[in-house]
């Protein structure tokens, strides 16, 4: 299907593609952050 897009229709779906990117990124490195800071508590108690 991909195949048959038009260059604007491609443009459009990489944009998609690397913003979605980017939010799971930003999700995975506040949950990375999140995880660290519990560590660095419980280990300060």
């Amino acid at each position: 299907m991909s195949a048959d897009w038009t260059p604007a229709e491609r443009a459009a779906f990489e944009q998609r593609r690397r913003a979605r990117n980017i939010a799971l990124g930003i999700v995975l490195g506040a949950l990375a952050l999140l995880f660290f800071g519990i560590t660095v508590v419980r280990m300060i108690k």
